[in-house]
């Protein structure tokens, strides 16, 4: 009794909570496993791709075709997110951020279906367009799933909610490792059931999200409902409350709100430039900074540590838990921290993390030292940490806190794209980099990391305990303004 009325005062309603927690499960945690469901089958799959392309295509490939088939099999994914990013504003203005959310769950569950079959009907286009579909449901996803928490959420729990997100992609990312493992479903017969179990979660939270009340703030400013906005208030904030001081902030805002709905309206407006710029590069930043390097190829750098492959799958599924652990530290964080000092605090150790790895890998590899391996895991998880600390949660949800109501969507679907290219870029160059420069080549990620970090010392204001209309003036005059 007593931590639920804790739970109440802190802003907290029952349904609120029920929302954050079915919304991430049903969205989010699938994006994340869409990330890391191909790390551990990859062998089978590779083999199943040889075989259809000898039975079906009667074409002979060697391994290096194969490994081009496989990324793009791997980065179709990214394509599909890319383009889902680019059309995501729209979405979320024309059908509600809910409704938005519901067409990236029809999209999930189409692409499952997909999955499902692609191994019955030898079809290799069916696996890549299942990839493609989930990538565009993922955009979506990114873009509204984050604008419905906190547009539902007081002003108080924009942090709290924020963080759902994040907590939502490593949570699926731990699920996928659990789930792909030789001895559940990542294996020879199984794998098309392991890359299509997220639609169980999908479909689990479906009708609940149907019912769920739409934002708010969308009803009021964009659909033009006020009565409807009233009741989803209504039902957020609990039968007992008065909702009239959130209205009037409503219709204060409807008065004063510029119309900036689309990239090239936004980006006409001095006072939205650089908002929109700190959103896209720290979204950039947090698939840069080494994050997906670390789970995209976690096995390989394991294995090229000397660690079994057998050890190395199981050390993964450990750094995947440690990930989920971290995460969920953010609420706790971003309630009582400032967003700035942990932005620092998580680049600078990041990078320090980055920098002490690639020079540990770089001297195990030399001389065969059996300490140096586990010196390379205990900054993998410090880099782990580093970044649950900030970059990771804060760059989902900062474009929310940055900008205003007319400006929010265009900024959340410009900082997604610039997320899945920072994401389609570290998928194709890394190898690449892997093997021209071996050890060192997390080194470009450390860049990423400092440059994020003076960049958001320079130019990132506190928006914690401040609404958006309260930051704005800090940055209307683009790159020549000053936020200390």
């Amino acid at each position: 009794c007593f931590s639920l009325q804790h739970i109440q005062d802190a802003g907290w309603t029952p349904l609120l909570l029920v929302i954050c927690v079915t919304v991430t499960i049903g969205t989010t945690v699938p994006v994340g496993y869409f990330f890391g469901v191909l790390n551990a089958p990859a062998a089978v799959i590779k083999r199943w791709c040889h075989e259809i392309l000898d039975s079906e295509y009667d074409t002979e490939s060697d391994a290096d075709d194969l490994n081009l088939l496989w990324s793009f099999i791997v980065s179709v994914y990214l394509i599909g997110g890319i383009c889902g990013s680019c059309f995501g504003a729209w979405f979320s203005n024309k059908f509600g951020r809910k409704g938005c959310l519901l067409i990236s769950c029809m999209l999930l569950l189409i692409s499952a279906l997909l999955f499902a079959f692609c191994r019955v009907t030898k079809s290799l286009e069916l696996l890549m367009l299942g990839r493609f579909a989930g990538g565009i449901a993922s955009a979506l996803i990114f873009t509204a799933q984050p604008m419905y928490l906190l547009e539902l959420a007081p002003n108080s729990l924009s942090g709290s909610v924020g963080v759902f997100t994040c907590i939502g992609v490593t949570g699926g990312i731990l699920l996928a490792q659990l789930l792909t493992l030789p001895e559940l479903l990542g294996n020879e017969q199984l794998w098309p059931h392991a890359l299509a179990a997220y639609a169980l979660l999908v479909l689990l939270c479906l009708l609940p999200l149907w019912r769920f009340p739409e934002s708010p703030r969308w009803l009021y400013l964009i659909k033009g409902d006020t009565a409807g906005s009233e009741a989803a208030l209504q039902r957020l904030r609990g039968k007992q409350a008065c909702v009239q001081q959130e209205l009037q902030q409503l219709q204060y805002t409807q008065s004063n709100m510029n119309k900036a709905h689309t990239l090239s309206q936004a980006l006409r407006e001095t006072q939205l430039r650089l908002p929109l710029l700190l959103v896209c590069i720290l979204q950039a930043s947090q698939q840069l900074s080494g994050i997906n390097a670390i789970f995209f190829y976690s096995l390989s750098i394991l294995t090229e540590a000397g660690f079994s492959a057998s050890f190395a799958t199981w050390l993964n599924l450990g750094l995947g838990s440690f990930n989920l652990c971290a995460s969920l530290l953010s609420p706790l964080l971003l309630h009582r921290f400032a967003r700035r000092p942990l932005i620092f605090i998580s680049c600078a150790l990041c990078a320090f993390s980055l920098l002490c790895m690639s020079f540990a890998l770089y001297f195990m590899l030399s001389t065969q030292s059996l300490a140096l391996r586990y010196v390379c895991i205990v900054f993998i998880l410090l880099f782990i940490l580093g970044f649950q600390l900030g970059l990771g949660p804060i760059a989902f949800f900062i474009g929310s806190e940055l900008l205003e109501d007319a400006g929010r969507p265009v900024a959340m679907s410009a900082g997604s794209l610039f997320s899945w290219l920072g994401n389609f870029l570290i998928g194709m160059c890394f190898p690449l980099l892997q093997s021209v420069w071996s050890s060192f080549a997390f080194l470009p990620c450390m860049c990423v990391c400092i440059f994020c970090l003076l960049f958001s010392w320079r130019y990132l204001p506190e928006t914690l305990g401040r609404e958006p209309k309260d930051v704005a003036p800090l940055m209307s005059k683009g790159l020549r303004s000053k936020v200390n």
